[in-house]
């Protein structure tokens, strides 16, 4: 049976390209990872202006033979908006020809090395072939019962991984933390969350990134950061007035405090395990007689409401969390974890383009 038989030529190749454009997806991946080892935002940044091919090519010292490689590549990424092409005047020629020069765009400035808001960190340890090399055994994993992606890679799950392999650790923290910058720029617009808290806990809070944020913008709340042990001991130096680190395992216990923040935690977990973490949220909170909150930044998946794509970049990330069996989660499927820990009501506001503020009372 000719199963395409029915079908016009024209609808079979749309399906071709369709196929295709998937097909080569990966490269896209390794196109943002060459010009991130490559450091070319940097060097662009640097140069001051919109540099030429030729001027790249000379800060990179590239060999004559991969001049028109490194020409498609920066194609490519403009093309897909790392870059923009523009005509500039060449100053250093007599006949002030007009030159096509590549300039930054606002993807390209977040992978400005050393600048606030720079994501470099994180692209590098998810781009790692250590990490991205896994979801070639998606097959595999999809037919081993409960073994996590990582589990069948790796020989041993995410975390332990982390803990027994210092410097992919300390990329791992730095992903995180250069995350957690966009969020704290998001805070600024989202501070009243916060107010009237005299304490908060940030489970899972790594470097302390966003406690830092929230004691700087509230010097009288005490923060507490509260990670594995192998985690804390690296930071407990960086230590303030009102911001400490505390090591534990929020299986076992969370310290008490008037709030519980959770930051890309829940997405780790699968839902009985998140039942049990929020159990112990409720209970951290549970003394607060002004009553207290569980605070969860986190990704919402909505299907119905796609401004920018977003979906498209969620439901990758859910796929992307095979590594460690966790999930993204609709609202119905969050709100029923909720029930379940026993708490009462909730509250959901947009935090950044990707991240959604989840306010929890018990």
């Amino acid at each position: 049976m000719d199963l395409l038989s029915g079908r016009k030529a024209n609808e079979i190749f749309e399906g071709q390209v369709h196929v295709y454009k998937h097909m080569y997806a990966y490269l896209d991946s390794m196109c943002l990872k060459w010009c991130i080892d490559l450091e070319i935002p940097t060097i662009i940044y640097n140069h001051g202006k919109p540099i030429t091919l030729h001027e790249l090519i000379s800060i990179l010292q590239v060999p004559p033979s991969k001049i028109s490689g490194v020409e498609r590549l920066m194609r490519h990424l403009s093309h897909n908006g790392f870059f923009d092409i523009v005509t500039i005047n060449d100053d250093d020629d007599e006949n002030k020809e007009e030159k096509e020069a590549y300039a930054l765009t606002i993807s390209s400035e977040l992978l400005v090395k050393g600048t606030e808001y720079c994501l470099t960190p994180m692209a590098k340890f998810f781009l790692d072939p250590s990490v991205s090399s896994s979801y070639n055994l998606l097959g595999k994993w999809t037919l081993e019962e409960n073994l996590s992606l990582s589990e069948i890679s790796l020989g041993t799950n995410h975390w332990d991984f982390l803990s027994k392999n210092p410097s992919i650790l300390t990329s791992f923290n730095e992903s995180m933390a250069s995350d957690s910058q966009m969020v704290k720029l998001a805070f600024k617009d989202h501070s009243a969350v916060f107010e009237g808290l005299e304490s908060i806990v940030d489970v899972g809070g790594g470097n302390g990134t966003i406690s830092k944020t929230i004691s700087d913008m509230f010097p009288k709340l005490k923060c507490i950061v509260f990670d594995l042990p192998h985690v804390v001991e690296n930071f407990s130096g960086t230590s303030s007035n009102n911001l400490s680190f505390v090591a534990g395992d929020m299986f076992n216990f969370i310290p008490e405090a008037d709030a519980v923040l959770l930051k890309w935690i829940l997405h780790d977990w699968d839902d009985e395990d998140c039942v049990k973490i929020l159990k112990k949220c409720k209970d951290a909170i549970s003394k607060n007689t002004k009553g207290g909150k569980a605070i969860i930044i986190d990704y919402v998946i909505n299907e119905k409401q796609d401004e920018f794509g977003l979906t498209q970049m969620k439901l990758r990330m859910d796929i992307a969390m095979t590594s460690v069996n966790g999930k993204e989660r609709s609202e119905e499927e969050i709100k029923k974890l909720f029930l379940e820990a026993g708490f009462q009501d909730y509250k959901i506001f947009p935090l950044t383009g990707m991240y959604s503020l989840i306010v929890v009372y018990p």
